[in-house]
């Protein structure tokens, strides 16, 4: 059984920015992890990733892995959270990760339980 988790571009960042094993985390929480990222996602860590220093690595590291290890789905919405709170709504997101507080709430309220830092470098999840 899969279980489809959709992450966002702070997810895919935590490698480099918070020293977090995020595959082996989401493997730990959640069973049969099915990890998703809306091409807009693509695209925002392309653009951060041309800007150089740790913001730009952090950036290419999550798009190697979003490239690799993800699939990359298309979304009405050209704006990284709002593709993300469209998937939540539309009940293509069985979790959401993001560090991104304004996005986690709109996900929330969408119904969908999210997966956030929680300590130095563990990951939890917040039921809706």
């Amino acid at each position: 059984m899969s279980t489809r988790v959709v992450l966002d571009t702070s997810a895919l960042m935590m490698p480099v920015e918070l020293d977090v094993r995020l595959f082996d985390e989401l493997d730990r929480l959640v069973e049969g992890v099915d990890p998703v990222a809306p091409q807009a996602v693509v695209e925002e860590l392309r653009r951060l990733s041309e800007k150089g220093g740790e913001e730009g690595t952090a950036a290419n590291v999550g798009h190697d892995l979003v490239t690799e290890r993800c699939l990359i789905v298309d979304t009405e919405e050209s704006y990284a959270d709002d593709a993300i709170v469209e998937l939540a709504r539309e009940g293509h997101a069985a979790y959401v990760v993001t560090n991104d507080l304004p996005l986690r709430d709109r996900v929330l309220d969408a119904g969908v339980p999210v997966i956030a830092l929680r300590g130095k470098n563990k990951l939890a999840v917040t039921q809706p």
